[in-house]
């Protein structure tokens, strides 16, 4: 199917595109629908899909024969087999309505597809007060210079051997943040540099892959990557360090930007709000 973008623009209240994520503002265009829609044929991945860096195939799909496309709404399901599956339908719509049929679409779809959860993804435009779920956060580094932070940084190959070895019992200890999914890419030589921080010669912080690719337009973009502090060694700035030293590695780098998602009110939400980030809006996943 084609997407009419006079009734698809009007309800885009936030930059995300199913299965893609966010986007930066000046990709936003009929075309990435259609481009995800087409992709969902062969599984692959687009060429700007900032997944495709891990290899293997594309999890989630579209389920084109599903759309709803009409003036006024918008509604995109997408399916997953991991784990246990899902069905996920992005509502795009003004009226409050859009969500409830949204949710009766999800749960009619997991029943066919035979997952076990429902879900309803609500984009919602930066202006909204009282927003739940997940920000959307902007670093544009064509701005300003991000300089390099005060404190110690470095790569963990940078790192001697002995805190090199440092890095397997905190990435176990941060599974629950990706970091051990995170080493396991690493060990395997198929990612970019991780920086890391240290206390007393142990590594107690982590941010990366650091990874430069293009977006649908061109520009290079600076790829989402797992970020985490070990709970005891908080506190201490070293999150506000890392993150710094991943800004100043991508400008230095030539990204033109980097999209983040954040936990309302939670300390990356903090961080990126005294930084100075852009809001790009929000979105708010719930069960069906």
């Amino acid at each position: 199917m084609l997407f009419r973008w006079d009734w698809l623009r009007p309800v885009l209240t936030a930059p995300i595109v199913p299965t893609l994520g966010p986007v930066h503002p000046d990709t936003l265009f009929v075309g990435l629908f259609e481009d995800v829609l087409r992709a969902a044929d062969t599984g692959g991945f687009l060429p700007y899909d900032k997944d495709r860096r891990w290899g293997g195939e594309k999890d989630e799909r579209a389920l084109r024969e599903d759309v709803v496309h009409q003036p006024g709404r918008t509604l995109v399901p997408t399916l997953t087999r991991r784990g246990r599956g899902a069905v996920k339908v992005f509502a795009y719509g003004l009226h409050g309505g859009v969500v409830e049929e949204a949710a009766e679409l999800a749960a009619k779809l997991a029943s066919v597809h035979d997952v076990a959860r429902a879900r309803v993804v609500r984009p919602l435009g930066p202006e909204t007060g009282h927003p739940r779920g997940t920000c959307i956060q902007l670093k544009d580094f064509t701005t300003g210079p991000c300089p390099a932070p005060d404190g110690s940084v470095r790569p963990v190959a940078a790192w001697p051997t002995a805190v090199q070895e440092t890095f397997a019992p905190f990435a176990t200890a941060m599974a629950a943040d990706g970091l051990a999914f995170l080493h396991a890419r690493m060990q395997a030589g198929r990612c970019g540099p991780v920086l890391t921080a240290t206390v007393d010669d142990r590594i107690v912080g982590a941010i990366g892959p650091m990874e430069i690719q293009p977006d649908a337009i061109g520009r290079p973009q600076l790829l989402p990557q797992y970020f985490a502090v070990l709970p005891e060694t908080r506190g201490q700035g070293l999150g506000r360090v890392l993150w710094r030293a991943a800004m100043h590695w991508g400008q230095s780098h030539g990204a033109a930007y980097q999209l983040l998602q954040t936990e309302v009110n939670g300390p990356s939400d903090r961080l990126c709000q005294t930084e100075g980030l852009i809001s790009l809006g929000f979105t708010h996943t719930t069960s069906a």
